[in-house]
């Protein structure tokens, strides 16, 4: 039967819904508005002439002078930031001096690849990371336990240019278990049209399994590498998660009710961990995407974070700070995201 009371509580529930959403969208373009900021003046105090990237340091002064008021330059800086504005949220980047095409077009390119590398990685390191820490907690002081924690401190202490150096040479070079640098066999390169970016994606609906097999086959070094330093993390806060809850007194009470130990664990102990757990796995994520340059770099992988890289040796502002635009705003997302799931999985939350 549906009261006076329930009526009145029905616009009650959409106007908290509505504010919520404006908070939540305000929240965003706030948090966006102040990393356009800092790319942008960031790029005007680095001690690189945009202007000599583009006509070279042997131009003629009148040359340096137009390229100069033809790039805006010549305006007071708080005119160029809105001019920088309303340029990234149209779609310009500018053009790239590396490429000599437009910096989104190249992102278009680059950024599926890293997207694809992180995205197996986080998947390594969930599917064995989660299960780790939870094994480490509900066996502590075990020699397990103890492995587990000792696989976590290399996760932190091994550097991850070592670690890609050593995979090559003994899983690639030497045992021929992988595929080697690049996201495919030279003769593959091409072969499929590039519909998402994601090679095992595209190789899938142009139904090449040969070329499925072989970009899985390139991907599972690199991932791997990535997926570790992951899995050491998630595995590092899931062990210190499950001990807290396992110290709590219902699952002392369960125990003693004689509910089987995989139930308290799994059910009990586990469950309250997702919440915070999701914002682990979700900064590990966004971690993986902007943390790849170096693992891109030795693997001569052609993502974002080679991509920047280059613009860098190149002096190519363009593409270094849409590239670093693009990778904040996917860390923005993700955590956004992330206290989306939050508030789905934890009603007190909402």
């Amino acid at each position: 039967m549906v009261t006076a009371e329930t009526k009145s509580q029905a616009p009650n529930r959409a106007g908290r819904f509505l504010l919520g959403l404006g908070g939540f969208v305000l929240t965003v373009a706030l948090t966006f508005l102040g990393l356009l900021a800092i790319t942008f003046f960031i790029g005007r105090v680095v001690p690189i002439d945009p202007v000599l990237a583009v006509v070279g340091d042997r131009a003629p002064r009148a040359v340096y002078e137009a390229a100069r008021i033809e790039m805006g330059l010549d305006q007071p800086l708080l005119v160029q930031f809105f001019h920088y504005i309303g340029s990234v949220l149209s779609g310009d980047f500018g053009m790239s001096v590396s490429t000599g095409k437009p910096v989104f077009e190249d992102l278009k390119r680059v950024f599926p690849a890293t997207l694809e590398m992180a995205t197996i990685g986080i998947i390594i390191g969930v599917v064995v990371g989660v299960p780790m820490g939870v094994y480490a907690a509900s066996r502590q002081g075990s020699l397990m336990d103890q492995a587990i924690r000792v696989v976590g401190l290399l996760g932190y202490a091994v550097p991850a240019f070592w670690l890609g150096l050593v995979g090559l040479a003994l899983f690639y070079a030497r045992l021929k278990w992988v595929g080697g640098p690049g996201r495919l066999d030279i003769f593959y390169d091409g072969l499929v049209d590039p519909v998402s970016g994601l090679i095992l994606i595209d190789s899938l609906i142009a139904g090449e399994t040969d070329i499925f097999f072989n970009a899985l086959w390139h991907l599972a070094l690199p991932s791997s590498v990535l997926g570790f330093f992951s899995l050491a993390y998630i595995a590092r806060m899931t062990r210190s998660f499950m001990l807290d809850q396992l110290a709590q007194e219902y699952v002392t009470t369960a125990r003693v009710k004689g509910v089987p130990e995989r139930l308290v664990i799994w059910r009990h102990a586990f469950r309250p961990i997702r919440v915070p757990l999701i914002t682990v796995i979700g900064l590990s994520y966004a971690g993986l995407l902007e943390g790849s340059v170096m693992i891109e770099t030795i693997f001569s992988w052609p993502g974002i974070g080679n991509y920047l890289t280059t613009a860098l040796f190149n002096a190519d502002m363009n593409a270094v700070l849409g590239a670093t635009l693009v990778v904040g705003a996917v860390f923005i997302g993700i955590n956004k995201l992330s206290d989306v799931l939050y508030r789905v999985l934890d009603p007190r939350a909402r």
